[in-house]
């Protein structure tokens, strides 16, 4: 099979088949270059062209080029503009209460994935009212968020105190307002200008964006280790151009979906988190603190708790359990 990834930055085309009985269209905002091609799309689009013998493509269309929105990427597949859309549950918040209990602090962990605590979740029956007209085909989060800054090293809540920092929903926003900080909401394609023009002080999110966004360029300073949670992120398919597939295409999806797909997504951010991190202490120009057990503490007393507030305020304590197994808070 011809490279994917040489077709995906040239032609924006995944694995063409000539004399393919079904193309899939697949939207998403950010460059063909995104951690979101190799983790997510290549794996899929081979899976289900090999599982139907080349029946079945995937067409990809990066950059916004179905529609330039990132928070319209729900809207945009419901109304059948693509057939499969990426996303992040944060850009619109209220509609992803519940799977965004996987971005809270503590609710992800090293034994427990993100793509482990939502599938858990979905599994158990109490997410699926968040995905109406969609049928998701992978559902993870991205490595832990950190603080991200220009010209500010971030050791103390204290030194947050003020501060405007982009956050990309409304948990984080929960968070950074606990911190003393003024939370900005902005997709992530805007974070780039506005650092470097100081319409924000700095940034929470994974070390991947770094890469991704070339935040590198405009940040100098990283601090790791303070519980900020992580971001949750989608893949739907439209339901009703699934529900109209033969059955063998319907399989192929199922096979290479789901679990399986989210995994692969997952470790693909967490991959490219190791790399940006090696990159950026590398560079020598950067300051990289890693927080003491004592200064995590000092966060984590004010950031943990936004988790059970938040919990409580959705009437999200099953939720929460199947996420963690726990038996309550």
């Amino acid at each position: 099979m011809t490279s994917l990834k040489a077709t995906l930055l040239g032609a924006a085309l995944v694995a063409p088949q000539i004399g393919a009985a079904e193309t899939l269209s697949f939207a998403h905002w950010v460059p063909p270059q995104h951690t979101l091609t190799a983790s997510t799309i290549e794996p899929f689009a081979e899976g289900v062209g090999e599982a139907t013998d080349g029946e079945l493509e995937v067409e990809v269309y990066p950059g916004g080029e179905l529609g330039a929105g990132p928070l319209e990427q729900y809207v945009r597949v419901v109304q059948g503009v693509a057939d499969i859309v990426w996303g992040l549950q944060g850009y619109t918040s209220s509609q992803f209460p519940k799977t965004m209990v996987a971005e809270l602090p503590g609710v992800v962990t090293d034994e427990r994935r993100g793509y482990e605590v939502i599938w858990d979740a979905w599994d158990a029956g109490l997410l699926q009212d968040e995905y109406p007209g969609t049928k998701p085909l992978a559902l993870w989060t991205s490595e832990p968020n950190i603080f991200i800054m220009k010209d500010h090293e971030i050791r103390t809540p204290a030194d947050l105190e003020g501060l405007k920092i982009r956050v990309s929903g409304s948990v984080s926003g929960d968070i950074i307002e606990e911190l003393g900080a003024i939370p900005v909401q902005m997709p992530a394609g805007e974070m780039y200008n506005a650092l470097q023009t100081g319409l924000i002080d700095g940034i929470v999110t994974g070390t991947s964006a770094v890469g991704d966004f070339r935040l590198d360029e405009v940040a100098n300073s990283y601090t790791y280790g303070a519980p900020l949670g992580q971001i949750a992120f989608y893949v739907v398919m439209n339901q009703e151009r699934f529900d109209g597939l033969p059955e063998n295409m319907q399989a192929a999806i199922e096979e290479n979906s789901g679990r399986s797909l989210s995994q692969s997504a997952e470790e693909g951010w967490l991959q490219k988190t190791d790399e940006v991190r090696t990159a950026i202490e590398e560079t020598g120009d950067n300051t990289i603190i890693d927080l003491t057990e004592e200064e995590i503490a000092a966060f984590g007393d004010i950031t943990l708790p936004v988790t059970e507030n938040r919990v409580a305020e959705i009437d999200g304590q099953d939720v929460y359990d199947a996420m963690t197994g726990d038996e309550g808070m």
